[in-house]
């Protein structure tokens, strides 16, 4: 079964981990802009980072034959660094303009703070400007809260609902999420997020509509084939090969091909 993982963070894995996505099936995935654990102190070093995960990742992938795309902004994190945030956002859009780049992101709240939803603000415009989809992440702490205040957001800026992403749910978000009209992203970690099961529990009682799982594979204790190992979870569940394309494979290309830059090898593959 083909796969599309629409959260992983590569930077931080091993090319050995290509491989085994590769040999699991995962055919495509998403690499969204993030904190890298230590403060970033200039502006060259975002810079630097946005060129490596458009650049380089995008080589290490296709050595396995995975077609790699990022998402480009300042994440929620280092949103607070008021005048590097905003010195980093005013030159975001030569990034926003590269083939391999389909969606800003991820952005949202960390701290749920006055400085957060103003760089939320600004980079959902920039969106706009940019003709893009956007990749939001929800909080670790305070995360309904946090939640709805980005669905606030969305709907007085009167950003189009269908091109924005929710991402990192759990059982204490999705409700709201998913009546928000967004797409709904849940993200498969094995220590803070959530389990093969408990997303899979989302997956029967919410249904599969703008549904998508993803691996977020990262620093910390997390697992690049997190999206095949829920595949395992549904097939248990006894959801259809069908059911389980459209989640791990159709709704992320449907999503993502509003950017207009997907392959057309994916395009085809989602006609199929």
């Amino acid at each position: 079964m083909n796969i599309f993982d629409p959260h992983c963070h590569m930077i931080s894995r091993v090319t050995d981990d290509y491989e085994r996505m590769a040999l699991c099936g995962i055919r495509a995935i998403v690499e969204p802009a993030f904190w890298l654990g230590e403060p970033r102190k200039h502006a060259g070093t975002y810079y630097d980072y946005f060129d490596h995960i458009c650049n380089f990742e995008r080589q290490r992938a296709a050595q396995y034959l995975i077609d790699h795309y990022a998402t480009i902004a300042v994440n929620p994190r280092e949103s607070n660094h008021v005048e590097l945030r905003n010195q980093v956002l005013k030159e975001m859009p030569k990034w926003l303009s590269r083939p391999s780049v389909v969606a800003v992101g991820e952005i949202g709240f960390d701290d749920l703070t006055a400085a957060e939803d103003e760089s939320i603000r600004k980079q959902f415009e920039i969106a706009r400007q940019a003709n893009l989809p956007v990749l939001v992440h929800t909080p670790h702490v305070n995360k309904l809260q946090g939640t709805i205040r980005t669905i606030e957001i969305i709907r007085d800026l009167k950003f189009p609902v269908e091109k924005v992403i929710l991402d990192h749910n759990t059982e204490e978000t999705i409700a709201v999420a998913k009546d928000s009209g967004c797409w709904c992203g849940h993200t498969i970690y094995p220590v803070t997020k959530l389990s093969p099961e408990r997303a899979v529990n989302i997956l029967e009682k919410y249904g599969l509509e703008k549904m998508l799982i993803n691996s977020s594979c990262d620093w910390g204790p997390s697992d690049p084939l997190m999206v095949p190992k829920t595949v395992l979870e549904m097939r248990r569940r006894g959801f259809s090969d069908e059911e389980i394309a459209k989640v791990v494979w159709e709704n992320p290309i449907a999503f993502f091909k509003q950017s207009g830059r997907l392959s057309n090898e994916l395009l085809a593959s989602e006609l199929k």
